[in-house]
């Protein structure tokens, strides 16, 4: 038989009333009253009804998660953080995928404010205006973009940019080229910020495998010895694209991407790449948002990145 309210109530030799306001609203309890009422509930092993605590915070124990592509192994990872944390608190999570599409992204988040205590959103293709709108609506805590007053988690992408062209570099590239992803994109610019105009920006492209085919054709034509891929499924396509027309990698044309997926080490050859620390970003993520809801003020903070030597990239011929 589950343990109730009261059970709770008579072992600790309180009233019901006090027992839901040590669990929900302890600053009205004396603290040896409280302490003796969670004492008991962990002992008997006791669980809240979520409906009725909701009821007397005005919470609903969930938390709300937007990402722009859950095909991208990236996303899934900050899923994972972010329903660590949430865990941990005692709250479920609700996610939803947008398909790259900003309208659907804002409709989804206008969607799920009724239904959540505060959302994460992963990669905004928004402006800030929309996104300042959307945090009137709920408490909101963006990953990988910023807006003004507004919760952030950043991953340095302009160190990641940094560190591939200075190892690009040490090998002896001296031509080489970034294949863009989406120009709305605030991880795309700021790669852009780390690569300094040290050069040239072929794009936009797709996010994705295909988009990476398209890149790979038309950087074949530039004559440069490296590619710098936006990420690493567009990376994957690059691979396979001089796959498909024998030239060899990293022997010909060496191949860079970002945020070091589970594919990047399998694949052959295995991916040089920027590991981006996405679980640990949901994590945060999850943390600013509880943090916000217990009426504590907005933040930001940046997580480093690090590079990833592999296969795909070799000292240049012409170097040697």
């Amino acid at each position: 038989m589950a343990v109730t309210i009261r059970d709770v109530a008579r072992q600790a030799q309180v009233s019901v009333s006090t027992v839901s306001r040590a669990l929900s609203a302890p600053g009205l309890v004396k603290e040896a009253t409280r302490q003796r009422v969670l004492d008991v509930v962990a002992g008997l092993g006791y669980q809240p009804n979520r409906a009725a605590r909701s009821l007397i915070t005005g919470r609903t124990g969930n938390l709300g998660i937007v990402v722009p592509d859950l095909e991208n192994p990236f996303y899934p990872a900050v899923l994972r953080g972010v329903q660590a944390r949430a865990g941990e608190a005692g709250a479920s999570v609700f996610f939803c995928d947008s398909r790259e599409d900003p309208r659907a992204e804002a409709e989804l988040v206008r969607a799920m404010a009724a239904q959540v205590d505060g959302v994460v959103l992963c990669s905004p293709l928004q402006t800030d205006d929309v996104i300042a709108e959307l945090a009137e609506l709920t408490p909101l805590v963006l990953i990988n973009r910023t807006a003004p007053g507004v919760s952030s988690v950043l991953m340095d992408s302009a160190s990641g940019m940094d560190q591939l062209v200075t190892h690009l570099e040490s090998l002896g590239h001296k031509e080489y080229v970034y294949l863009g992803g989406p120009a709305l994109s605030w991880s795309h610019n700021r790669r852009l910020q780390g690569l300094k105009d040290r050069a040239p920006v072929l794009g936009p492209f797709e996010p994705n495998f295909a988009g990476g085919l398209a890149a790979a054709e038309q950087a074949l034509q530039t004559g440069a010895t490296a590619f710098i891929a936006y990420n690493d499924l567009m990376a994957l396509g690059v691979l396979s694209y001089l796959a498909a027309h024998e030239v060899k990698v990293p022997q010909q044309i060496s191949v860079t991407g970002f945020d070091d997926i589970l594919y990047a080490a399998m694949c052959s050859p295995a991916l040089t790449t920027v590991a981006m620390p996405t679980e640990e970003a949901g994590e945060v993520a999850a943390d600013l948002l509880l943090a916000l809801l217990d009426g504590a003020q907005a933040e930001s903070r940046e997580l480093p990145t690090k590079l990833v030597f592999r296969a795909s990239t070799r000292i240049h011929p012409m170097s040697t």
